[in-house]
Parts: structure tokens; C-alpha cells; sequence
């Protein structure tokens, strides 16, 4: 396989290669392991919230209601630290 980046990415891939004294290869393939396995971990947790909806075990709410929450529990944890 042949993946051509800009010359930004690549001088910096090229750059920690030689800074780690690691292949070019062998970084990019940890990377890319990484990456897909957050990948696969993310849609897994997509399907099965998708699915608690769609079964109605997890009720969604509202847009305005969800930020409301996060703003009271965000005070919630200033005054805590304060």
C-alpha cells in the first residue's frame, strides 16, 4: 500500500521517526492500529446507544434540557472547587 501526505505531515513523521529511532513503517502502523481501534470502540458505544433508544430502555432528551444540565453541573463543579 502507498499513502502520499502533505509536506507538513510527512516532515513531522519523518521528524519523530528520527527522533524515536523508529521506521517511518512502523510508526505509522501503530498509529493507524490505534486509531482503528478507537474507531471500532466508538462505533460499538454509537451502536448500542442507538440501540437502548431505539428499544426505549434510554429516553433522549431535548437539546435545551441536555445543555441546561451540563451548565447547572458545570456550576455544580466551580463551587466545589471554589
Amino acid at each position: 500500500m502507498e499513502v502520499h501526505f502533505a509536506p507538513d505531515v510527512e516532515k513531522k513523521l519523518n521528524d519523530l521517526a528520527a527522533q524515536s529511532g523508529r521506521g517511518t513503517d512502523e510508526l505509522l502502523q501503530d498509529v493507524l492500529a490505534g486509531y482503528l481501534d478507537e474507531l471500532v470502540q466508538t462505533r460499538e458505544m454509537l451502536n448500542s446507544r442507538y440501540d437502548e433508544l431505539k428499544s426505549g430502555l434510554v429516553k433522549p432528551i431535548d437539546g435545551e434540557e441536555a445543555f441546561a444540565r451540563l451548565k447547572a453541573n458545570t456550576e455544580v463543579q466551580r463551587n466545589r472547587r471554589a
